[in-house]
């Protein structure tokens, strides 16, 4: 039970490693909203959404990304995760926590993706038990 949405995962923060803005907009429908923060415009489509990570991830570098074991529907087309994210944003070393709630077409691809974040200067590990 939701290995489709483990594989989503793993390329989404595999693409955030990478700063691969072409494999981001992949995993995202033509008509997807992507909300990157609750109070911002959504970024449309997948075009929206290789535009909006061309530009986010232009000053980062050694991106760290761990996700926590999602929840996820009986049907797989909603999950929530956990994500922790140590990198440097601009040369300075930054942690990125947060949680993507996500909603999945039937072949796979996300149609909505909405973050709620915390952003936090230094590099931090995860207590312990996170993510479980």
């Amino acid at each position: 039970m939701a290995a489709r949405v483990n594989e989503w995962i793993g390329a989404y923060g595999r693409a955030w490693e990478e700063r691969d803005a072409e494999a981001a907009a992949a995993l995202f429908t033509d008509d997807a909203v992507y909300k990157d923060h609750p109070l911002g415009p959504p970024h449309l489509g997948s075009s929206g959404v290789h535009k909006y990570w061309s530009d986010v991830t232009a000053t980062q570098s050694d991106v760290a990304v761990q996700f926590g074991s999602p929840v996820v529907s009986s049907d797989e087309r909603r999950a929530a995760v956990e994500f922790w994210v140590n990198m440097a944003n601009a040369g300075s070393d930054v942690t990125l926590t947060g949680i993507l709630m996500l909603r999945f077409e039937p072949g796979g691809r996300c149609e909505e993706l909405r973050e709620a974040w915390h952003f936090e200067m230094g590099r931090h590990d995860p207590p312990a038990g996170w993510g479980q």
